[in-house]
């Protein structure tokens, strides 16, 4: 594999950059035959700095009729209208319904033109879509359902959706200011494999040719006004529509989404594709063959002509996967590959993941003052912009966990929130403190507190958090199997009580353990110093004093490369 340009930031003079202020989230998928309990799995990780950890919840309830829905802009709060009630919605836990109906998403922006603010936008399509579906396939019908009557408010969006049956992956952007439906294409991932996509349109060829439709099929392509085709469906104009506004030319069997819609910036390789490919290597031997597309290498040898041969939409994993091989997949930092994050001049002397100013910089040519050159940083799956994040565990016999955790996944933990919990512990409870607004009794404020304080030294550290993070890590992926065996003896009224009191404490326990790891990481650390400890203790001396603590000496490295700016004999 080889590192483009040099080790910290790549740089581009020439190319668009579309994605620069749009590139958050990251979802990864699992089939029920590739997880190692039959599970299907997605995980979402909400990236954004204006948005607060907490963990939504809604209760399960009828409606009357002629009742009406709000729909907000999610990223906003900017209303956007009423659309009609259903007689009954289903609870919603995070992002996971009573049914185990689970929807995350990736923004990808593409075709500016085609965005529009008036609809129903991709958040509101989200929630609606988990009170109102109980299988994967409900969702996307009610989804695209709502798009065609009331339009498309957002850009271009991929959406993880699942069942514990089966995963789907569904690309969709709008048709312009104005224009009520949507240009779509969603694909049950195999039952075998794993997907994922990050910020960057991941369908490409779709097949155009007719097979035998089931009843249901025939439902849908008249409902939605869509094709079906085996396991894929998508809007019937799809392809006419990029004809006509000059997206594509060629034959309908060479038609590509992400071509059409999606067009590739180096942006939408290097820090979206590469967190695909990151994911892809972690279950399959042969994926460094890919690092020159993901990492934006061909494309810059080519000029921006050509990205190199794609990575496929799903690979079939040489073994199969757990959640908590997902948990840790949340956490990556691209360690062990040339895109590590914790490395190079701009990680600092103790490997900070912070870069300061985005995703990069330019700078003007001091010579050439016309020409302006950008640089981009490495962008991995764990970032310290995530509000919070999930991986939920679709269960056909067992009721669907929600592992929930706030904050930079790598410096978190995720806890396990039942789909039929009646309740959401304080610490992610949506009142409880604000971005403005510090609660020492929120998850959010206190995970945050810790990462922060662990950015300074991060190499010092980490390994303290690391450690912490997996003995919850142990803890929960035990207590599970027992915990399945107490509710199997319950009712479901006594299972839920039961479940919610659960995942409620555990939580709690959690917060509470985070907040006397920063007090230990605050005390141990002070003043740029590292106190020495004895038998799990703080060492005193032979008289009960505090003994001084060590004097960190800069790693010669970074020394190195200071010298020349400090003084010397």
């Amino acid at each position: 594999m080889r590192k483009y340009l040099f080790a910290a930031a790549l740089l581009l003079s020439t190319f668009n950059i579309q994605h620069s202020t749009v590139i958050a989230c990251t979802n990864f998928l699992v089939g029920k035959d590739a997880s190692v309990d039959g599970s299907t799995i997605i995980s979402y990780a909400a990236d954004s700095y204006a948005l607060y950890g907490t963990l939504r919840f809604s209760p399960a309830t009828d409606w009357p009729a002629g009742a009406m829905r709000e729909v907000k802009d999610w990223d906003t709060g900017r209303p956007q209208g009423f659309i009609p009630q259903v007689s009954h919605t289903y609870k919603v836990v995070g992002n996971m319904n009573e049914h185990q109906v689970t929807i995350g998403e990736t923004t990808w922006g593409g075709r500016e033109e085609l965005w529009d603010t008036i609809g129903v936008d991709y958040g509101s399509l989200i929630y609606i879509a988990l009170e109102r579906s109980r299988t994967a396939r409900e969702a996307i019908e009610c989804m695209i359902s709502l798009v065609n009557e009331f339009g498309y408010a957002s850009e271009g969006e991929s959406f993880s959706i699942g069942d514990p049956n089966e995963v789907w992956i569904m690309d969709l952007i709008g048709k312009g200011k104005g224009q009520k439906g949507a240009l779509w294409a969603a694909v049950r991932i195999p039952d075998n494999a794993i997907s994922g996509h990050a910020n960057q349109a991941r369908i490409t060829t779709i097949p155009v040719g007719k097979t035998k439709l089931t009843k249901e099929q025939k439902r849908l392509e008249k409902k939605l006004n869509c094709v079906c085709n085996g396991d894929w469906m998508y809007a019937r104009d799809l392809i006419s529509f990029a004809r006509e506004k000059g997206y594509f030319t060629g034959k309908d069997a060479e038609f590509s989404y992400q071509e059409a819609y999606a067009p590739f910036d180096f942006s939408g390789l290097f820090v979206c594709e590469a967190r695909v490919w990151s994911f892809f290597r972690h279950f399959r031997s042969d994926m460094d063959r890919y690092y020159d597309y993901a990492a934006g290498v061909t494309f810059c040898e080519t000029n921006g002509k050509n990205a190199g041969e794609h990575m496929p939409l799903w690979i079939v994993p040489e073994h199969k996967v757990s959640v908590q091989d997902i948990k840790e997949c949340m956490r990556d930092e691209y360690k062990g590959t040339p895109l590590d994050i914790t490395q190079g001049t701009d990680a600092g002397p103790w490997n900070s993941k912070l870069r300061y100013g985005g995703l990069g910089f330019k700078l003007t040519d001091p010579v050439d003052t016309a020409k302006t050159t950008q640089y981009w940083y490495e962008r991995p799956t764990a970032t310290q912009q995530t509000a919070w994040s999930f991986v939920a565990q679709m269960r056909t016999d067992k009721r669907g966990i929600f592992w929930f955790g706030v904050d930079d996944a790598a410096c978190s933990c995720y806890v396990p929130m039942y789909c039929c919990i009646n309740t959401v512990p304080e610490c992610f409870a949506e009142n409880n403190g604000d971005l403005y607004t510090y609660s020492p009794t929120s998850a959010w404020w206190t995970f945050n507190v810790v990462a922060n304080w662990a950015y300074t030294k991060y190499s010092r550290m980490y390994p303290h958090i690391r450690e912490q993070q997996m003995a919850w890590d142990d803890k929960f992926n035990t207590q599970v199997a027992g915990i399945d065996a107490q509710v199997a003896e319950m009712n479901d009224e006594e299972a839920c009580a039961f479940l919610t009191k659960y995942s409620c404490s555990q939580a709690e326990n959690v917060v509470a353990d985070w907040q006397r790891l920063g007090i230990y990481l605050m005390t141990k650390f002070l003043d740029g110093q590292e106190r020495k400890e004895e038998n799990g203790h703080f060492k005193h001396n032979s008289y009960g004093n505090s003994c001084s603590p060590d004097r960190l000496s800069l790693p010669e490295t970074f020394l190195r490369k200071v010298a020349s700016e400090v003084t010397h004999e």
